[in-house]
C-alpha cells in the first residue's frame, strides 16, 4: 500500500496541517511531518481539505440506461467532483425495487472503486405508485438500504405514503419524497408565472410542490417517522419545512446546486440544458433557498445528477428530457452561490455536502473531524482558481450540464476514497488502477 503525505492543507476550520494517509485512514496529523519512506508527497498549500463529499441524490442509470451513464462512469464523475459516496436513485430498468437489483448496483460500485455506492430502494413496485415494494427485503439485504424514494415520480397516494413511513420507521429508514402533485403539473414545462405566459410554455406552479410537502410532514408527524424532501425549489416550500421543524417533526430537506444559482430567466434561450424537474424558479426563490440553507431549514445540498444522451437534449424544448448533470460542478457552484457571497464558510460546506448527508443516509465512515484514525475519504479543493466550465471537466458519459461556457470558481485537485487516490492533480485516475488498488487491499468484494 502506498502511503501519502499531504502537506500544508487548510482544514475547514481554517487551521493548517499535514496529513499522512496509510492503511485507508489518517495515520498522522500535525505540522512539519516528515514523509515516511517511499511515500507519495502532495503539496496542498492553498488547498482546502474537506471530508469526502456525499451525494444523497444521484442517478447512475445502471441497470437499463447505460447509454446515459453507468455506475463506473457516474462514480468517475463523482470522484472528479470530490465525492467519495453517492446514493443511487431507484429509477433504473429494472427498477431498484427488490433485494436483487439493489445488491447488483452495490456490487457494481464496489467493483469500480471510485466511490462508495449506496442504493436507494423504490417505495413502490416499478415506481407505479400502486403498492409498496420489497422494502423490508431491501433493508435486510447486503445493500442494507436505508433510503427509499420513487424520485422522478411522487408517492401521491396518501395511504401508501403513510404505510411507507410506518414501514421504514421500524429500521430507522427514511422516505425521500419527490414533491410534485401530478395533476397540477400535467404537461408542465417551466415555472408558472409571467415568464411562462410570455414564452407560451405550460406553467409548473409552486403549490404543486408545497402542497405535497405540507401533507407529508403531517403524515410524518402522525406516524413518528423520518421524512426527507428532495430538491426543494420554492420559497413557500422553505416556509413549510421551517414550520414543520419548529413543530418538532423529523423532516430533512435538500436543495440542488442549480436551484441555488440559476433562475428561470435562462429559459428565454429555449436551451434544453436548463430544463429540469423541479424547474428553475424566480430570483425570490433562489434567495429564499440560500437563506434556508444558511439558517438550517434546508439541511443539505444534493446534486440530482441526471445524465441524458445528447439526442434527449438537442431537440425542441417540449420534447427534451428533464435533468442536468451535476456531480463535477457541485462544489464550484456551492462556492459561487454560498462561499464567495459570504453566506458560508468552508466548515458549512463540509456540513451540507458531507457530514449531514452521510448522517441522513445512515452512512458510516464519511463524517469525521480529520482526527487520527478517521477514514481517509477526503477532497482537496483550490478555492482561488477560476475557469470556464467545459466538457473537459465532465468525467461521466453525458454532457448535459447547464454550466458549459460559464466561469466558475474553485477546482478539485485531489480526491481520496478509503485512503486511495481517485483524482490527483485534477486528473481522474484510470479505472483499472483504482479498482486494482481496492481489490488488492481487500476493501471491496469486486
Amino acid at each position: 500500500m502506498t502511503t501519502t503525505l499531504i502537506s500544508g492543507a487548510t482544514l475547514p476550520d481554517g487551521t493548517t496541517t499535514d496529513l499522512v494517509i496509510a492503511d485507508g485512514v489518517i495515520a498522522e496529523r500535525g505540522v512539519g511531518l516528515s514523509a515516511p519512506a517511499g511515500a507519495r508527497v502532495l503539496d496542498a498549500t492553498g488547498l482546502v481539505a474537506l471530508p469526502g463529499l456525499v451525494d444523497l441524490h444521484t442517478h447512475l442509470r445502471e441497470p437499463g440506461f447505460e447509454q446515459s451513464e453507468t455506475v463506473l462512469s457516474g462514480t468517475r464523475a463523482a470522484a472528479a467532483g470530490g465525492f467519495t459516496a453517492v446514493f443511487a436513485m431507484a429509477n433504473t430498468m429494472p427498477v431498484s425495487d427488490t433485494a436483487g437489483v439493489v445488491e447488483q448496483v452495490q456490487t457494481l460500485g464496489d467493483a469500480a472503486g471510485y466511490a462508495t455506492v449506496r442504493p436507494i430502494g423504490a417505495v413502490t413496485v416499478g415506481l407505479a405508485g400502486e403498492r409498496l415494494s420489497e422494502i423490508g427485503a431491501m433493508a435486510k439485504s447486503r445493500a442494507a438500504v436505508r433510503v427509499f424514494s420513487d424520485d422522478g415520480k411522487c408517492v401521491h397516494d396518501s395511504l401508501l405514503m403513510r404505510r411507507a413511513l410506518e414501514y421504514v420507521k421500524t429500521f430507522d429508514g427514511v422516505v425521500a419524497q419527490h414533491a410534485q402533485d401530478p395533476r397540477l403539473t400535467e404537461n408542465a414545462q417551466m415555472n408558472e408565472g409571467a415568464l411562462s405566459s410570455e414564452l407560451g410554455l405550460k406553467g409548473w406552479p409552486a403549490v404543486a410542490e408545497e402542497s405535497i410537502i405540507a401533507r407529508d410532514v403531517l403524515l410524518a408527524e402522525h406516524v413518528g417517522a423520518r421524512l426527507h424532501i428532495c430538491h426543494l425549489s420554492t420559497a413557500g416550500s422553505v416556509d413549510v419545512v421551517r414550520w414543520a421543524k419548529a413543530r418538532g417533526i423529523e423532516v430533512t430537506a435538500e436543495v440542488t446546486p442549480h436551484h441555488l444559482l440559476l433562475t428561470e430567466e435562462l429559459i428565454r434561450s429555449y436551451d434544453a440544458r436548463y430544463k429540469v424537474n423541479p424547474p428553475l424558479r424566480r430570483d425570490e426563490d433562489v434567495r429564499a433557498l440560500r437563506e434556508g440553507l444558511v439558517d438550517g431549514t434546508i439541511d443539505i445540498v444534493a446534486t440530482d445528477h441526471a445524465p441524458h444522451p445528447e439526442e434527449s437534449k438537442d431537440c425542441e424544448w417540449d420534447h427534451a428530457s428533464f435533468g442536468m448533470v451535476g456531480l463535477e460542478s457541485a462544489l464550484s457552484v456551492v462556492q459561487a452561490a454560498m462561499v464567495d457571497t459570504g453566506l458560508f464558510g468552508w466548515a458549512d460546506v463540509a456540513r451540507v455536502l458531507s457530514q449531514t448527508p452521510a448522517a441522513i443516509g445512515r452512512l458510516n465512515g464519511h463524517s469525521h473531524s480529520f482526527g487520527v484514525g478517521s477514514n481517509a475519504n477526503l477532497a482537496f479543493v483550490d478555492p482561488a482558481s477560476s475557469s470556464t466550465f467545459s466538457t473537459d471537466r465532465l468525467a461521466g458519459k453525458s454532457h448535459n450540464s447547464p454550466y458549459l461556457g460559464m466561469t466558475l470558481p474553485g477546482s478539485v485537485r485531489h480526491t481520496f476514497h478509503r485512503g486511495y487516490p481517485t483524482v490527483l492533480d485534477g486528473v481522474v485516475l484510470d479505472a483499472s488502477e483504482v479498482a486494482a488498488a481496492h481489490v488488492k487491499a481487500g476493501v471491496f468484494r469486486g
